[in-house]
């Protein structure tokens, strides 16, 4: 579970998107993100009965709070929210995890799935669905997983992509550039007892989806 005084942090925080500000507050940045470790450790020790996270620890999970401002329009310095990626090795593995998003006003968020992929990863995808479009729609067209997951995020192309028809039986999931499946929790839900476990509800519904991209992206032999 979430504290209240976390979600006032991160209130506070985003009226108050200062360095100034920050260092006046860092005592409460100090408590609210001692605060995540917790409910992030939490998580690992469930997610650790489904599948292998090796000595995955939550500082290897948690997003710096801090901002890249370097290409952006926007300056401010700090992220209104608390993320952390979980799965082996944290938020440096590289592979397809499960994301944590904590954030006042019912913006927090378990959330998996194709996210920015590179173009040989999209390929490897398109080729899939291509050939077997079945495993995919089987996990995600399930009506528990649509259930928890009604949220869908992700860019299409305009139209079909290099290489397949546009009359295509499976034109839409071949036109995903991203697709990235999410569940919304309110502020009330995410301070309750029963937090991670209820994150975990999610976890058990989109780890097929996780292996199937994995699988795709870096576990397949390479034909000769």
């Amino acid at each position: 579970m979430i504290q209240a005084t976390t979600l006032h942090f991160l209130r506070d925080l985003s009226e108050n998107n200062n360095r100034e500000w920050f260092q006046e507050n860092k005592k409460r940045f100090e408590a609210a993100k001692k605060d995540f470790e917790s409910t992030v450790d939490a998580l690992l020790t469930e997610v650790k009965t489904l599948e292998e996270l090796g000595n995955t620890q939550a500082k290897d999970c948690i997003f710096r709070i801090n901002r890249d401002i370097r290409f952006s329009k926007d300056k401010t310095p700090y992220k209104n929210w608390l993320s952390a990626a979980i799965g082996p090795g944290g938020r440096k593995s590289g592979r397809t995890d499960y994301y944590l998003h904590i954030q006042p006003g019912g913006e927090s968020f378990i959330g998996a799935g194709m996210w920015n992929p590179t173009p040989q990863q999209l390929a490897k995808y398109r080729q899939e669905i291509d050939y077997n479009a079945g495993e995919l729609k089987k996990i995600i067209h399930a009506e528990a997983f649509q259930t928890y997951f009604p949220e869908v995020w992700g860019e299409s192309t305009k139209t079909a992509p290099k290489g397949y028809a546009k009359e295509h039986p499976e034109i839409e999931l071949l036109r995903r550039k991203q697709l990235f499946f999410m569940h919304y929790f309110s502020d009330k839900e995410v301070q309750q007892k029963g937090f991670v476990q209820e994150i975990m509800k999610g976890v058990v519904l989109i780890k097929p989806y996780c292996e199937f991209l994995n699988y795709i992206f870096f576990d397949e032999p390479q034909e000769e």
